[in-house]
Protein backbone atom coordinates (compact mmCIF):
# COMPACT_ATOMS: atom_id res chain seq x y z
CA UNK A 1 0.00 0.00 0.00
CA UNK A 2 1.32 3.62 -0.70
CA UNK A 3 2.49 5.65 2.10
CA UNK A 4 -0.25 8.40 2.80
CA UNK A 5 1.62 10.24 5.43
CA UNK A 6 1.20 13.58 4.64
CA UNK A 7 4.41 14.31 6.22
CA UNK A 8 6.39 12.07 3.58
CA UNK A 9 4.25 11.96 0.78
CA UNK A 10 2.90 14.93 -1.65
CA UNK A 11 1.68 16.71 -3.06
CA UNK A 12 2.48 19.11 -0.24
CA UNK A 13 0.77 22.31 0.71
CA UNK A 14 3.72 25.18 2.18
CA UNK A 15 2.24 24.67 5.26
CA UNK A 16 3.37 21.20 5.67
CA UNK A 17 6.96 22.34 4.64
CA UNK A 18 8.22 23.03 8.09
CA UNK A 19 12.17 23.24 9.17
CA UNK A 20 12.47 19.43 9.99
CA UNK A 21 10.12 18.29 7.08
CA UNK A 22 12.69 15.65 5.26
CA UNK A 23 11.94 17.41 2.32
CA UNK A 24 14.17 19.98 3.38
CA UNK A 25 17.56 20.57 3.92
CA UNK A 26 17.74 20.73 7.57
CA UNK A 27 15.27 17.33 6.92
CA UNK A 28 17.66 15.76 5.09
CA UNK A 29 20.70 16.50 7.11
CA UNK A 30 18.71 15.30 10.29
CA UNK A 31 17.93 11.67 8.72
CA UNK A 32 21.74 11.62 7.55
CA UNK A 33 22.71 11.88 11.56
CA UNK A 34 20.46 9.22 12.20
CA UNK A 35 22.14 7.05 9.86
CA UNK A 36 19.13 7.38 7.09
CA UNK A 37 20.17 8.44 3.06
CA UNK A 38 17.05 9.49 1.78
CA UNK A 39 15.62 11.20 -1.18
CA UNK A 40 12.54 12.61 -2.23
CA UNK A 41 10.82 10.42 -5.45
CA UNK A 42 8.55 12.23 -7.78
CA UNK A 43 5.51 9.42 -8.36
CA UNK A 44 4.67 11.13 -12.10
CA UNK A 45 7.79 11.02 -13.59
CA UNK A 46 10.45 8.87 -11.03
CA UNK A 47 13.04 11.64 -11.10
CA UNK A 48 15.28 11.09 -7.88
CA UNK A 49 15.69 14.46 -5.61
CA UNK A 50 18.26 14.29 -3.88
CA UNK A 51 18.70 15.69 -1.41
CA UNK A 52 14.68 16.16 -1.31
CA UNK A 53 12.34 18.90 -2.73
CA UNK A 54 8.97 19.27 -2.39
CA UNK A 55 8.50 19.45 -5.95
CA UNK A 56 10.05 17.79 -9.04
CA UNK A 57 12.67 19.84 -10.65
CA UNK A 58 11.96 17.39 -13.55
CA UNK A 59 8.27 17.82 -14.33
CA UNK A 60 7.13 20.35 -11.47
CA UNK A 61 4.79 18.07 -9.59
CA UNK A 62 4.25 17.91 -6.18
CA UNK A 63 3.17 14.35 -6.08
CA UNK A 64 6.81 13.23 -4.52
CA UNK A 65 7.12 11.10 -1.75
CA UNK A 66 10.41 10.04 0.18
CA UNK A 67 12.34 6.96 0.08
CA UNK A 68 15.34 5.57 1.48
CA UNK A 69 18.39 5.31 -0.61
CA UNK A 70 21.41 2.96 -0.74
CA UNK A 71 24.71 3.96 0.06
CA UNK A 72 26.42 2.42 -2.49
CA UNK A 73 26.63 3.72 -6.13
CA UNK A 74 29.35 4.19 -8.96
CA UNK A 75 31.16 7.31 -9.71
CA UNK A 76 29.80 8.90 -13.11
CA UNK A 77 31.96 12.20 -12.86
CA UNK A 78 34.59 13.50 -10.75
CA UNK A 79 37.10 16.84 -10.28
CA UNK A 80 39.81 17.92 -7.94
CA UNK A 81 38.86 21.40 -6.12
CA UNK A 82 41.96 23.03 -5.29
CA UNK A 83 40.57 26.17 -3.62
CA UNK A 84 37.64 24.73 -1.48
CA UNK A 85 35.42 27.03 0.70
CA UNK A 86 37.54 27.94 3.87
CA UNK A 87 35.85 25.57 6.26
CA UNK A 88 37.40 22.62 3.78
CA UNK A 89 40.84 24.86 3.02
CA UNK A 90 42.70 22.35 5.52
CA UNK A 91 41.96 19.66 3.05
CA UNK A 92 42.70 20.08 0.06
CA UNK A 93 42.85 19.46 -2.67
CA UNK A 94 39.38 17.87 -2.27
CA UNK A 95 37.99 14.61 -4.99
CA UNK A 96 34.38 15.89 -5.32
CA UNK A 97 32.47 12.94 -7.58
CA UNK A 98 28.80 12.53 -8.61
CA UNK A 99 27.85 9.41 -7.67
CA UNK A 100 24.80 7.22 -9.31
CA UNK A 101 23.14 5.83 -6.59
CA UNK A 102 21.99 1.82 -7.20
CA UNK A 103 18.80 3.15 -7.08
CA UNK A 104 19.66 5.72 -9.90
CA UNK A 105 19.65 9.07 -7.92
CA UNK A 106 22.62 10.73 -7.98
CA UNK A 107 24.65 12.29 -5.17
CA UNK A 108 27.66 14.85 -5.32
CA UNK A 109 29.66 14.83 -2.82
CA UNK A 110 33.96 14.39 -1.58
CA UNK A 111 35.57 10.77 -2.15
CA UNK A 112 38.09 10.14 0.38
CA UNK A 113 40.43 9.80 -2.30
CA UNK A 114 43.32 11.61 -4.29
CA UNK A 115 42.56 12.44 -7.57
CA UNK A 116 44.59 9.86 -9.24
CA UNK A 117 42.95 7.22 -7.26
CA UNK A 118 39.28 7.62 -8.54
CA UNK A 119 38.20 6.81 -11.83
CA UNK A 120 35.06 6.67 -13.65
CA UNK A 121 32.89 3.87 -13.09
CA UNK A 122 34.33 3.37 -9.15
CA UNK A 123 32.57 1.52 -6.86
CA UNK A 124 31.54 3.89 -3.70
CA UNK A 125 30.19 3.36 -0.52
CA UNK A 126 28.78 6.62 1.12
CA UNK A 127 29.82 6.83 5.17
CA UNK A 128 28.60 9.96 7.30
CA UNK A 129 30.89 11.81 9.64
CA UNK A 130 30.95 14.26 12.26
CA UNK A 131 32.28 17.32 10.98
CA UNK A 132 34.88 17.75 13.26
CA UNK A 133 36.32 14.12 12.74
CA UNK A 134 35.96 14.71 9.03
CA UNK A 135 38.80 17.66 8.90
CA UNK A 136 36.06 20.38 8.67
CA UNK A 137 36.83 23.75 10.39
CA UNK A 138 33.87 24.92 13.08
CA UNK A 139 34.60 28.08 12.84
CA UNK A 140 33.24 27.94 9.77
CA UNK A 141 29.83 26.83 10.40
CA UNK A 142 26.57 28.95 10.04
CA UNK A 143 24.28 28.42 13.37
CA UNK A 144 21.72 26.19 11.56
CA UNK A 145 24.98 23.67 9.66
CA UNK A 146 26.62 23.14 13.56
CA UNK A 147 24.94 19.63 14.11
CA UNK A 148 24.95 18.29 10.61
CA UNK A 149 26.99 15.83 9.17
CA UNK A 150 28.70 15.18 6.41
CA UNK A 151 28.62 12.51 4.08
CA UNK A 152 32.24 11.32 2.41
CA UNK A 153 32.27 8.60 -0.30
CA UNK A 154 34.85 6.13 0.08
CA UNK A 155 35.94 3.95 -2.54
CA UNK A 156 35.40 0.10 -2.44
Amino acid sequence: MPDTDPTTTGPLAPEDITADSPFTLPGFFDALAEGRLVAARCTECDTHLLPPRPACYNCGSRAVTIEEQPRTGEVISYTSVNRPPSAFADLAPITVAVVELDSSARLTGRVDATLADVTIGDRVELQVRDPEAAGIDPEFDLSYEEEWPVHVFELV
